[in-house]
């Protein structure tokens, strides 16, 4: 049989045909091929995830405060108390919380024949679920909502809150009001003490509330303390973050002051609520005492946070 022709040009266009393929193949494969940039360029575009904070866990609310502090903020009438008494006054009772690791709290309360004193702890640990917002963050929105609903003056200066009644004004309306109403109400006015819907002077004699006595009384109201020592005030030597509030609140039963603090340090806020009731309108609590002996409470928890 003849043979066929040998055509050389055939053999090129193959040949070039598998370099050509061989050159594809380990350019897909190369650092310096497209895929490789591609995949590169997708890992330089993701952002890292927020940063998480301090506390993964938090302590047992009962026993972070020492017995001391707690023995100085819950004082007696001079009248002993036996063990079991006093395990139950200054141990505290637990607040009831579904997950430990996230909330705790405990209270406590003593009562005396000067009135009775409440001390109430809540510890919460915040976490964020947006990878974008760091837990420290989210726990600063959260006191910032806290602060900003205590009515708390911007910039820890000591003046009153803005919704504080002026004392020139506060008189006549409270007294109009609580006369329509009979209700105990929540005053910052020193001026004011007379809120239960009873006229000056009662059937049986009584002096009004607002008696000079009481009105002379330099820690009837804190938001017209004239040095802001006791006004309601934000406080810079406190955690990351922290404010005072102090309330005078007065009903038909009695009167109590009640001083809270606020204070967060990282990814934890803790909340301190201090009161003392009187069952005798003319012996008001000391504002000053009982926000000395909550920041010191206060200072002593920032402390064993922070070791």
């Amino acid at each position: 049989m003849p043979r066929k022709p040998f055509v050389p040009g055939a053999a090129v266009v193959v040949a070039a045909a598998l370099a050509a393929g061989l050159t594809g193949c380990t350019g897909s494969s190369s650092p310096d091929g497209d895929a490789s940039d591609a995949k590169s360029g997708g890992a330089a575009t993701s952002s890292p995830a927020a940063e998480p904070g301090r506390y993964q866990t938090l302590p047992e609310a009962c026993g972070l405060p020492s017995r001391g502090v707690i023995r100085r903020m819950l004082p007696g009438d001079g009248q002993p108390l036996s063990d079991t008494e006093a395990q139950k006054v200054y141990g505290g009772q637990a607040d009831i919380t579904y997950d430990t690791d996230r909330r705790v709290g405990c209270r406590w309360t003593r009562e005396t024949t000067a009135g009775t004193r409440h001390l109430g702890l809540d510890i919460q640990r915040v976490v964020s679920y947006d990878s974008a917002v760091s837990d420290d963050d989210k726990a600063q929105a959260i006191y910032g909502k806290k602060e900003l609903a205590a009515q708390i003056p911007p910039g820890g200066a000591g003046s009153p809150s803005p919704a504080a009644p002026s004392p020139s004004a506060s008189a006549s309306a409270s007294a109009s009001k609580d006369k329509e109403k009979g209700e105990g109400v929540v005053t910052n006015d020193a001026t004011d003490k007379s809120t239960t819907g009873k006229s000056s002077a009662d059937a049986k004699g009584k002096a009004p509330s607002g008696s000079p006595s009481q009105k002379s009384d330099p820690s009837a109201d804190p938001s017209t303390d004239p040095s802001g020592s006791t006004a309601p005030r934000v406080l810079d030597d406190l955690g990351d973050a922290a404010f005072l509030n102090d309330k005078l609140v007065t009903a038909d039963s009695g009167v109590h002051r009640d001083v809270t603090v606020v204070f967060r340090t990282s990814n934890v806020i803790v909340k301190i609520t201090y009161d003392q009731w009187s069952t005798d309108k003319t012996m008001l609590p000391d504002s000053q005492e009982l926000q000395d002996k909550a920041r010191s409470l206060a200072t002593e928890l920032s402390d064993s946070l922070s070791e």
